[in-house]
């Protein structure tokens, strides 16, 4: 059946499959959700035959589409594994691209595929962050501007917002100190191509070129643990301290090999990745509670508990974050 829409229904939709129809030269296809995601982009699979793609919808007043097909096309000229446009309408706000597939990263991590899947991503990673000695301009900086308005979603749309706690002056000062301290290391770190979202829900388990990569087009010039830190210290599925700690000494290694960095301190390297992961987390944390409170999109609640937990260890294992420790752990547990 041409354009046989399935499951979704909404002003959109119709022009999603007009978009798709014209694209494959109005050959038959059925349309249904792929995915959707934080953002107000949703994606649909089309199929036809034995074939599948995926539409783009990224409402233009919402999103930059042209950001993302400008990023696409660099990462798949780096070599990695992200989806080929074949297709766009920049006005309405579609793009059709290749199918990576549907499994997500989430579906098949467990300890013993673990080993396996992160070494293919550590892998890719490294491919990506090189991208920064071709073009070191290309993204835009991470700079102290971005990390602090990113922490500032924590008092504001964590603490203030969703617990119902201002913050008192004392609390305040705890936080500017920490957020200042955060920055710096931030800032002190080797700087690469960072994702900015790498972790299990956006990367793809592929047969062939392993992972696909997906939600990239946030992609900045800034700290080398920050994508260490998603995929690792991801908010949705979480592993022993002494095996994450293992991976990230192997990626230090394998890092420095590639040129990314000249830190021969392992111990360095991991308080570096520990600290992104404080000023990452407390960004999620914000995240998630503006995503319940604003977009009524309450299922990441469920994923603030992980998020919680990995600020508190983090801050327990440095003296000059005791005071945002004990904060952190006074707050209660929900509103």
């Amino acid at each position: 059946m041409k354009g046989k829409i399935v499951v979704v229904d909404d002003e959109r939709l119709g022009a999603v499959a007009r978009f798709a129809g014209q694209a494959l030269g109005n050959a038959a296809f059925s349309l249904a959700p792929a995915s959707s995601d934080a953002s107000f982009r949703r994606y649909f699979r089309i199929t036809a035959g034995t074939r599948s793609w995926i539409v783009m919808d990224a409402p233009p007043e919402k999103e930059d589409l042209a950001l993302f097909i400008k990023i696409a096309r660099r990462f798949r000229a780096l070599g990695l594994h992200v989806p080929e446009v074949l297709a766009c309408d920049l006005d309405a706000g579609f793009a059709l691209l290749g199918d990576l597939g549907h499994v997500p990263y989430l579906q098949r991590l467990n300890d013993e595929t673990a080993d396996r899947l992160y070494g293919d991503a550590l892998g890719a990673l490294v491919v990506l962050q090189a991208g920064i000695f071709a073009d070191p301009d290309f993204l835009p900086p991470y700079d102290e501007a971005s990390l602090r308005r990113e922490m500032d979603l924590f008092p504001e749309w964590y603490l203030r917002r969703y617990l119902g706690c201002a913050p008192t002056d004392a609390q305040a000062r705890v936080l500017e100190a920490a957020f200042t301290n955060l920055i710096a290391s931030a800032l002190n770190q080797p700087q690469t191509w960072v994702h900015r979202d790498y972790h299990a829900r956006n990367l793809l388990v592929n047969d062939i070129q392993n992972p696909g990569i997906l939600d990239f087009q946030d992609a900045v010039r800034g700290p080398i643990t920050y994508d260490l830190v998603s995929l690792l210290k991801d908010c949705y599925i979480a592993w022993p301290r002494a095996r994450v700690v293992d991976w990230v000494k192997g990626y230090c290694a394998l890092s420095r090999e590639s040129g990314l960095h000249r830190c021969e301190d392992d111990a360095l390297f991991l308080e570096w990745f520990d600290r992104m992961g404080i000023q990452r987390h407390l960004k999620v944390a914000g995240i998630f509670a503006r995503l319940h409170l604003r977009d009524g999109k309450s299922g990441y609640l469920a994923d603030l508990p992980l998020t919680l937990r990995y600020l508190k260890e983090a801050t327990a294992l440095y003296p000059d974050l005791v005071e945002l420790h004990r904060l952190l752990d006074a707050l209660p547990e929900s509103p």
